[in-house]
């Protein structure tokens, strides 16, 4: 059962290497997207490398599996800790170029729009901006 999320987590870490292939260019809520999907993936790896390392028996491992195991817990953490910081980073320019985006369709509203073609309008910046909003305030879901 276990196995269902780092499955999912490939799947996804796949499609988005696939579909960051294709465009050169990614949106700030792709990359968020990405960062996030890398972070679960580095601390399943942190989790069955650390599962090893306890899994080690004491009667019976040597120094050596001991150092190998520990180096691969710290090597995990090490990634765990620069995906966590480029996940708050995405997350903060998606959510900044969503109400970029927002503000500036706004702005080009022409001046005898009506309130319900500006709200008409500005549907899909609105919903870009709460997608992103509620993207950063969401903890992960491994």
């Amino acid at each position: 059962m276990k196995r269902f999320p780092v499955v999912g987590v490939l799947c996804v870490g796949a499609i988005l290497g696939l579909s960051a292939c294709s465009d050169d260019s990614s949106s700030p809520a792709e990359e968020a997207t990405k960062a996030a999907a890398d972070l679960c993936t580095d601390l399943n790896a942190l989790k069955a490398d650390n599962a090893k390392l306890k899994a080690l028996d004491p009667a019976n491992a040597t120094k050596d599996q001991v150092k190998d195991a520990y180096e691969a817990v710290q090597k995990d953490w090490d990634n765990v800790k620069e995906n966590a910081s480029q996940l708050k980073d995405a997350e903060r320019a998606a959510v900044q170029s969503a109400a970029e985006d927002l503000k500036k369709s706004y702005q080009n509203l022409p001046g005898d729009t009506t309130g319900k073609d500006a709200r008409t309008q500005l549907q899909p910046q609105i919903e870009s901006l709460d997608a992103a909003a509620t993207a950063a305030s969401t903890g992960l879901r491994c």
